[in-house]
């Protein structure tokens, strides 16, 4: 085990229920997932989980944003690789069969060449000892064009030779959706929800992200949509026919230990002219 390695493993305690938690500095940090839903005919079924870091300082929660603002940049790759492994080892509390788990690597950490592979295939090296199969993970990655094309392609590889989904992050907030596209050929993209709810302030929202929708996975890539808060953005993503669906509307993030319920949801539950329809029907 090398240092880094055994500095990540020397900031992972659990509590006396089991429950994972990391320290780094004087931050508490646990573990949160948001379920992602895929349609099926008239009904949602939960299929994945996001994974987020929940920080805390002197007993006081702070928002991701907040904690990793104070993060220097000598340490932002293994931040990353504690809070990824911290994930990890709280996944099994989800408690749900089946689904996915979702997590990010940030290509902007990748402070030396090679750091984030080694980093990479230390993760891989652990999947056994916490009872995981690579098929069920699925690795976002946040990049953009000012990134080293070279060493990007070398970790997709990586991840696509350890059996890992690769995926795309904040999709469609630049100017090189094409060319990352086509350098990191991911299993899946995920459209920014601030871009997202944008589009939906539109009348004609449903006809333009139909056609972005229709473009990507004529490609052979899914489509992921987050930040759905409201039944409007729920119907432009149903009408695009989005693979997956995520967001405050259908479910929120849930501490590793909480119950969440797998059962499908009623597309109708959330969409009134749905909902209305099936009431004068009766």
């Amino acid at each position: 085990m090398d240092r880094r390695r055994r500095q990540v493993a020397d900031a992972i305690f659990a509590d006396e229920i089991g429950l994972e938690y990391a320290i780094h500095e004087d931050f508490r940090l646990r573990s949160t997932y948001q379920p992602i839903f895929e349609p099926r005919g008239r009904l949602l079924r939960m299929v994945a989980v996001e994974a987020a870091v929940e920080a805390h300082r002197r007993g006081c929660a702070v928002s991701a944003a907040e904690f990793l603002d104070t993060v220097a940049p000598c340490e932002r790759l293994y931040v990353d690789a504690l809070c990824r492994m911290l994930h990890l080892h709280n996944y099994r509390h989800v408690g749900v069969e089946g689904v996915k788990l979702f997590f990010n690597f940030d290509f902007a950490a990748n402070d030396l060449d090679g750091r984030m592979v080694a980093e990479l295939r230390q993760m891989a090296g652990r999947l056994d000892e916490l009872g995981l199969h690579p098929a069920r993970l699925m690795c976002e990655i946040m990049v953009s064009c000012s990134d080293d094309s070279e060493t990007l392609d070398v970790l997709v590889q990586e991840m696509r030779a350890g059996g890992l989904g690769v995926a795309l992050a904040s999709f469609g907030t630049g100017n090189d959706t094409e060319w990352l596209l086509n350098l990191v050929r991911p299993d899946l993209v995920r459209v920014d929800g601030a871009l997202f709810a944008l589009l939906c302030s539109y009348p004609a929202a449903g006809r333009l992200f139909g056609r972005l929708v229709s473009v990507v996975q004529d490609s052979g890539v899914r489509v992921l949509v987050e930040g759905i808060a409201t039944p409007r953005q729920l119907e432009v993503a149903l009408e695009a026919g989005c693979d997956l669906l995520q967001g405050s509307l259908l479910a929120r993030p849930l501490s590793a230990g909480a119950f969440f319920d797998d059962g499908p949801l009623a597309i109708q539950h959330f969409l009134p002219s749905a909902r209305e329809a099936s009431e004068q029907a009766f």
